[in-house]
């Protein structure tokens, strides 16, 4: 029995919401192989580094997702996310996907989360991963992009944070750098917020020019993200 909104257990289906909608922490279904234990440390960790972190139990947060090979998928249950779930997730400015240590549930996972919920994330996970695993996959990541042609993907992971153990004490070294890397990905979004306000209230030629001298900026550099092939 869920408890819809909050509540003192971490329970499928359910959302405690932070006074602000700054950061969400996803956490799969509970049960024998996942526990919540980790996420509920770190969203207490972050709160109490002043992040505003909300938390969602996904209600088919266990299995794989539809996209997962055939030939490894199993007979398991299927892991996906309801309207009500991607509503909630893209309220907020940026996700946490909390996941496991299978490489490629982990990866597939977060492509099904990012290929319906359009927020830059932050995965934590047991399996050492890089931006090059969910690049592979079609997920669009912040260091390296699929081919354009082969973007899956809405939201784009923006940082990754392994070494977390499902079931144990989340160290303190992990929980520092993942606050960390909230912050700086909070402080940017702000930043680039404040910018675009400001260019609002400009004349339209100099908006113009503006625009015109970043494509020009954009062009000349190449961007900095490499395409994985």
């Amino acid at each position: 029995m869920g408890l819809a909104k909050g509540g003192g257990l971490a329970q499928r289906g359910t959302l405690s919401e932070a006074s602000r909608p700054d950061v969400i922490a996803i956490a799969m279904s509970p049960g024998r192989r996942h526990i919540t234990k980790p996420v509920c440390e770190i969203t207490y960790g972050l709160r109490r580094e002043g992040v505003q972190t909300s938390v969602l139990v996904l209600e088919a947060g266990a299995g794989v997702p539809d996209s997962f090979p055939a030939a490894s998928k199993g007979f398991g249950p299927t892991f996906g996310l309801s309207p009500k779930e991607i509503e909630q997730i893209e309220r907020h400015k940026i996700a946490v996907i909390h996941l496991g240590n299978i490489r490629s549930h982990v990866v597939y996972k977060a492509k099904e989360v990012l290929a319906l919920a359009e927020i830059p994330a932050v995965i934590v996970c047991q399996s050492p991963v890089d931006f090059e695993d969910f690049a592979k996959v079609g997920v669009k990541t912040r260091l390296v992009m699929p081919p354009r042609n082969k973007v899956e993907t809405l939201g784009t992971v923006v940082d990754i944070v392994y070494g977390v153990t499902r079931g144990a004490t989340c160290q303190r070294e992990k929980l520092n750098r993942l606050a960390k890397v909230l912050n700086h990905h909070l402080a940017r979004m702000e930043r680039e917020e404040r910018t675009r306000r400001e260019e609002e209230e400009l004349p339209e030629a100099e908006r113009k020019a503006r625009a015109k001298k970043k494509a020009e900026e954009a062009k000349a550099g190449g961007g900095m993200s490499t395409f994985f092939v």
